[in-house]
């Protein structure tokens, strides 16, 4: 199974690029704009490393490093345009693994890589992508990746279970297309927002008790959606 590796950039030409000579490179992808939609990936489908970039809006790669390295234990490289030597030191006593500076070579960071992993692989613990959430009578594990909607097991496509995954995440908590788009289908889809009416017509199928007159997935004109808890 190929390694993941999850971008975190606000610089979207990067990120695109990254990703694709990375795939290339028989790795598989994620990635996020800001810090915040990054910790929301990892805890949906944890990766074996990150590359971060310092200088992001609102929470910066210096906080967002904690998170990765002490509640999900995984690798941590810098990806940075800053020059500054004080940001390396800094970089490297907070954590990180390593320190690239933009523009950088692919090969460098190919070969940083791969050197970070084989470091990491025989001491990184595994854990739990994300805790189980149970809003009212349905349970959501993101680590065996199953539904239990009363008492009973529902199958879901792995994007189906994003939109869920993100729904309970904020049960009765209005969620727009914007962002649904942004957290499930990631900061580079430049599909149709279609896309989010669709999957939710699917997931409606499968957890609600009539489709077309849902109680769980509640469409808030011009706004959004949320989902509203269901007791058993």
């Amino acid at each position: 199974m190929p390694k993941h590796i999850l971008i975190i950039d606000d610089d979207a030409l990067l990120r695109r690029s990254l990703a694709f000579n990375l795939e290339k490179s028989g790795y598989r992808t994620s990635n996020a704009a800001t810090a915040e939609d990054g910790i929301t990936i990892a805890l949906r489908d944890q990766p074996n490393l990150v590359l971060l970039d310092i200088g992001l809006p609102e929470m910066d790669g210096m906080d967002a490093i904690r998170y990765f390295k002490d509640k999900l234990g995984v690798p941590v490289i810098f990806v940075t345009a800053r020059r500054r030597e004080l940001d390396e030191v800094v970089g490297l006593e907070l954590g990180a693994d390593d320190y690239v500076t933009k523009p950088f070579d692919l090969d460098v960071l190919l070969a940083r890589i791969k050197a970070v992993m084989r470091r990491t692989e025989s001491t990184q613990i595994p854990k739990i992508p994300g805790k189980p959430i149970t809003v009212g009578d349905l349970s959501l594990d993101p680590a065996a990746h199953t539904t239990i909607l009363k008492g009973k097991q529902i199958d879901l496509s792995p994007r189906e279970f994003d939109l869920l995954h993100t729904f309970l995440a904020q049960p009765n908590t209005v969620i727009s297309v914007d962002d649904l788009l942004r957290h499930v289908w990631g900061p580079d889809f430049f599909g149709q927002p279609q896309v989010v009416y669709v999957h939710i017509r699917w997931l409606r199928e499968k957890i609600e008790e009539n489709p077309n007159q849902p109680k769980r997935i509640i469409t808030i004109r011009n706004v959004g959606y949320k989902y509203e808890s269901q007791e058993s």
